[in-house]
């Protein structure tokens, strides 16, 4: 960045510069632990959903019903959340949404039916919601300033703090029950929040304002052309989104349900996803530096499509748990990837853009498969996970030119 290599050149010694560069740091621990913790919470929520759907009697469409909260939560959330973080800053929205998460994480165990359920599920999605607008905006502003790609790092700590939760999750699963397991969570949550919060609020980045008067950081407005092909990188967010929602709400109950595993085993499952979607975010640069990003988004979509098959058609529970690895795979860079593309073409209003389709995605995909799993059955509803991979793939191959006024894909 223009301002921060003079800040560099100017002091002697560069110690202006190390100081900016070692605030930068501060704040990219900061938010890669509240990413973790975000994907900690919400794997520690999942993993219960099989006993608390126990606890309220909920049939498999009642329980899409009440995971609706989710969805409307956070979607009323994240159309207010941008304005919050523009007038306060995303830092302390950031810190206040992860306060609610970690108190809203207790709620599900404390309900005996479904409208109980629906009802705290709305206030869980709106503090998930929530973090996830303030975070990404928050990042967005630090790899602006940073003038490096790390993104996907952000993403893979999301997916090991979910593969943190979910491992935890299966080795209480047997021995504590929800109410005394979601109010631990809601003690570490509180803890960590409590811990990070200081760095990201003493540390700050340059305003997108100040950005945005360096030379090439102005903003784009979204005309014709641009406006589609930011609507086209948010559909393929959103295909790929709503597989990871359908797969952290549902795997767990598919392998518990339908092949009879142990619930350690069955929370097993998501933690396997969560991993192959953290290893496959670790190596996504090197991915796009030697596929490009066109040819990253036909095959992530081609091989998660492949997995999701296996994984929800296959009779044996090691078979599915393969799927389930595999499909984190190919869905690892997916979101990344189409969310970089439409801000290359719209600057922040196209990063927003996507990443709101994105994450609707990910809260639509529960209830859907919920409904689905009633009318038909649970493996059905799973194979639409492959079907929208398949259709991410198809218009990540149709939008390999959509990069007006920027360096092509080398895949192209």
């Amino acid at each position: 960045m223009p301002h921060l290599n003079k800040l560099r050149t100017a002091v002697p010694g560069g110690r202006g510069g190390n100081a900016a560069a070692a605030s930068l740091s501060r704040l990219r621990t900061a938010l890669t632990v509240f990413f973790a913790l975000d994907g900690f919470l919400f794997a520690g929520w999942v993993v219960r959903i099989p006993a608390i759907k126990e606890q309220t009697g909920a049939s498999a469409s009642d329980l899409g019903l009440a995971l609706l909260g989710v969805s409307g939560g956070a979607v009323i959330t994240m159309m207010l959340t941008g304005r919050l973080c523009r007038r306060f800053g995303s830092h302390p929205v950031t810190v206040v949404c992860g306060v609610l998460l970690s108190l809203s994480i207790a709620l599900p165990a404390q309900t005996h039916s479904t409208l109980a359920l629906g009802l705290v599920l709305l206030v869980f999605g709106a503090s998930y919601g929530g973090i996830n607008v303030a975070m990404n905006s928050a990042a967005v502003d630090l790899v602006a300033a940073m003038r490096r790609p790390v993104m996907p790092s952000f993403h893979a700590a999301f997916s090991l703090g979910g593969m943190a939760g979910a491992g935890l999750g299966g080795l209480v699963a047997a021995h504590l029950s929800p109410t005394a397991h979601l109010l631990g969570l809601t003690g570490i949550g509180l803890v960590v929040t409590a811990l990070t919060a200081p760095a990201l609020l003493r540390n700050r980045v340059p305003s997108p304002k100040r950005l945005q008067e360096q030379p090439g950081n102005g903003p784009r407005p979204l005309r014709g052309t641009a406006r589609k092909a930011v609507a086209l990188f948010g559909v393929i967010a959103l295909c790929t989104a709503y597989g990871e929602g359908a797969l952290a709400e549902w795997g767990t109950l598919h392998l518990q349900q339908d092949l009879h595993a142990h619930p350690g085993v069955a929370a097993a499952g998501y933690s396997l996803f969560a991993l192959a979607m953290a290893v496959g975010r670790l190596s996504g640069t090197a991915l796009l530096e030697r596929l490009g990003q066109t040819r990253t988004l036909v095959a992530g979509g081609s091989l998660a499509a492949a997995g999701m098959l296996l994984g929800a058609l296959a009779p044996a529970t090691w078979l599915v748990l393969l799927g389930f690895a595999v499909t984190g795979l190919g869905l690892a860079n997916i979101f990344p990837v189409a969310v970089a593309r439409a801000g290359a073409l719209a600057g922040p209003s196209g990063v927003a853009a996507a990443s709101t389709l994105g994450y609707g995605g990910m809260l639509v995909g529960p209830p859907v498969i919920g409904f689905l799993a009633d009318w038909f059955s649970l493996p059905v509803a799973l194979t639409t996970v492959a079907a929208l991979a398949v259709v991410a793939a198809l218009l990540g191959y149709s939008a390999r030119n959509a990069s007006p006024g920027r360096q092509s894909d080398p895949s192209e």
